[in-house]
């Protein structure tokens, strides 16, 4: 039980933080990450602030439970279809945001409207079509394919999720991605925002994952 539990610990403190920012409520949303061969998830129905490493449930990315005596997230297959999609992702996060969840509501593509979205989330943020509540497999393959190469996605009528190469970065992806949803409605009070070209989009990508904050950046300033 003593294995990944620092991991397992990093999930837990972010739950509450999403908690303390008002991203979840109660026990909706889940958080995992990545491990060689499969993946960490937060139980089911279990209050953030009760959990434990112990409680923390370890998959293989075929689904099958390996170790935790409690039930895994019951959208498990909404995180397992993403990694197996995205090899580039390390952890994902499932939150009710406000705004974020307000525009699920709409099922609109929200374009690349600022620069942090086009560095931090990478792609436009597009809707998974809308999934009765319990067919947690066929939500999973509708969100694994309409997140695309972004790092993040709606889900219709239901939420948003968020992907990173760490917890810590999905955390942070989170927080643009609500930033981004609350302009994206803002904006359209006053009219359609213009997004950013898609070659500029690529390219601010690209130096905020390789570039930022480093000499080659700094050598390529004016």
């Amino acid at each position: 039980m003593t294995e990944y539990r620092e991991l397992k610990q990093t999930i837990i403190d972010t739950c509450l933080r999403l908690e303390a920012i008002g991203f979840v409520i109660g026990t909706y949303g889940n958080a995992s990450a990545r491990i060689p061969g499969g993946l960490i998830v937060t139980p089911s129905r279990v209050d953030y602030h009760t959990i434990t490493p112990d409680d923390m449930v370890t998959l293989a990315d075929d689904g099958h439970v390996v170790s935790g005596h409690r039930l895994p997230s019951s959208e498990t297959d909404v995180h397992r279809l993403i990694y197996l999609a995205r090899p580039d992702v390390g952890a994902v996060l499932h939150t009710h945001s406000f705004y974020a969840t307000a525009l699920s509501c709409l099922h609109e593509t929200v374009p690349v409207i600022v620069e942090e979205q086009s560095q931090v989330v990478g792609d436009a943020i597009r809707c998974a079509p809308y999934v009765p509540a319990g067919q947690h497999e066929k939500l999973g393959h509708a969100v694994a394919e309409a997140i695309g190469a972004s790092n993040g996605v709606m889900l219709a009528n239901h939420g948003v999720v968020a992907c990173g190469r760490s917890v810590d970065e999905s955390l942070f992806v989170a927080q643009i991605i609500e930033r981004i949803c609350q302009m994206y409605l803002m904006t359209r009070t006053i009219s359609a925002p213009v997004p950013i070209p898609p070659e500029h989009v690529r390219s601010e990508r690209e130096r905020w994952l390789y570039k930022y904050g480093t000499t080659a950046d700094h050598d390529g300033a004016h």
